[in-house]
């Protein structure tokens, strides 16, 4: 039985949890005055709030007490708060929700038209002309699933054009992913997500959607342990309909379940996508031009595009990530399924291979990182964030705007390397694993 942690244990929780609560608290000031914080000021916040957390991780895990879990929310309510008073910073994606939102609601749907088309049109509101003034790529139909384009209605519904409306629907999303983490890991496992730097940008201040696809496959992985394949397989093509990404899981949840379960799941999808298909648009066109043209921040990609074309680069890749996700589900098949699938490992590799790493990209390996602790992810989960360092934040005039200064990905990377070797290293010295692992 685990001890639970005492009196002073849980004070020295709460001082961790107030020192990062000031440190966000002091992001969100810095995120509400003209302009976005300065690059080493948002990078001096991410180690004031991430190497606490990581040191108590280390803490309870070596003297293998609980972590107090009333400590554990009532800190992650107070991290997201700040991110709510803050805003997003960094980023400009949160115009085209906003947009998409007043689209849904205003049309039926949120796809078709561009938003240039709408540049000079009447009856547009004043607040959402300021708005299409600064959407990213107005030339091109939404690229945001069905699931996702329900939150963006709902944000509309609770107050047209305001970005606190986003972050306080996902928040909520976000404490229930926190909430489903703690059915499939300890307390100071799920703590590492529930505190973690990134998350808290990325859902708390910036309010990306991908928390939600997240909840709902997380959602679906606790039903499926209780053999309930139905809500199993709703949830999956929900998952799907919030974000492709969910895909890669979908084999691995679903291995147990029958031949209906399989169809349930593609009717739930259909049933998303099939209102909007109808009226003549879906997000599989701006899925395919992001697919085909765009690259940022890319590891291996980045590498192997440098002595072949693009599309031979994409092909090796992806027929790597192929090999590599088949062996593993042939295995974990094999095993009766009685493990949660290691999304870390799946969403590590199709990342590392893909022609675009956004820092928010992580919102889907983190909880899967929480089950299964590695120094490699959470190294990840920090590092990842110097995607950040472009032109457009360093206002460098020698830079394009999402071009990155040479040195970000050899840095970026290879800590993240160095990370993996250390991981590889300690699991072929038992003495070592026995001493670090959970």
């Amino acid at each position: 039985m685990t001890p639970i942690a005492n009196g002073r244990t849980c004070r020295y929780v709460d001082l961790v949890g107030l020192w990062c609560a000031l440190g966000y608290a002091a992001l969100a000031f810095l995120a509400q005055r003209p302009g976005d914080p300065d690059l080493p000021a948002f990078f001096l916040f991410v180690a004031w709030t991430s190497l606490p957390v990581f040191g108590l991780y280390l803490y309870f895990n070596r003297r293998d007490q609980s972590f107090p879990l009333g400590s554990l929310i009532l800190w992650a309510v107070v991290f997201r708060l700040c991110g709510l008073l803050g805003g997003p910073f960094y980023e400009d994606d949160f115009y085209r929700y906003l947009w998409d939102g007043y689209c849904f609601a205003t049309t039926g749907t949120p796809y078709g038209a561009v938003p240039e088309a709408f540049f000079s049109a009447p009856g547009v509101p004043a607040i959402f002309h300021g708005i299409l003034d600064r959407i990213n790529s107005p030339e091109l139909p939404t690229i945001y699933a069905p699931v996702t384009q329900v939150v963006f209605l709902l944000g509309y519904w609770l107050k047209p054009g305001s970005v606190a409306a986003l972050q306080a629907i996902l928040i909520v999303v976000d404490l229930a992913t926190i909430a489903l983490l703690l059915r499939l890991a300890p307390a100071g496992n799920a703590m590492l997500y529930a505190w973690c730097p990134l998350v808290v940008k990325e859902i708390a201040f910036t309010a990306h959607p991908d928390g939600l696809g997240v909840c709902l496959l997380l959602a679906a992985i606790v039903l499926s342990r209780n053999h309930r394949w139905r809500s199993t397989a709703v949830c999956l093509g929900m998952a799907v309909g919030a974000k492709i990404f969910a895909l890669v899981l979908v084999p691995l949840v679903l291995v147990g379940a029958g031949f209906g379960h399989w169809i349930l799941f593609i009717v739930t999808l259909g049933a998303l996508y099939m209102p909007f298909a109808l009226q003549g648009g879906t997000d599989f066109e701006s899925l395919l031009v992001f697919a085909r043209e765009w690259e940022f921040n890319s590891a291996a990609y980045g590498v192997i595009a440098t002595v072949l074309q693009p599309f031979e680069s994409k092909l090796v890749l992806g027929l790597l990530c192929g090999v590599f996700w088949g062996r593993y589900y042939f295995r974990y098949a094999r095993t009766g399924a009685r493990e949660v699938p290691r999304g870390d490992w799946l969403y590590g590799v199709l990342l590392a291979a893909s022609p675009v790493i956004n820092p928010w990209y992580l919102l889907w390996l983190l909880p899967f990182a929480a089950m299964a602790p590695s120094v490699s992810a959470w190294t990840a989960s920090v590092v990842v964030l110097l995607g950040y360092v472009t032109g457009l934040n360093l206002i460098d005039g020698d830079l394009q705007p999402y071009q990155q200064p040479v040195w970000v990905r050899p840095l970026e990377f290879g800590l993240i390397l160095l990370a993996l070797a250390y991981d590889l290293f300690r699991r072929r010295s038992p003495d070592l694993g026995d001493r670090t692992d959970n």
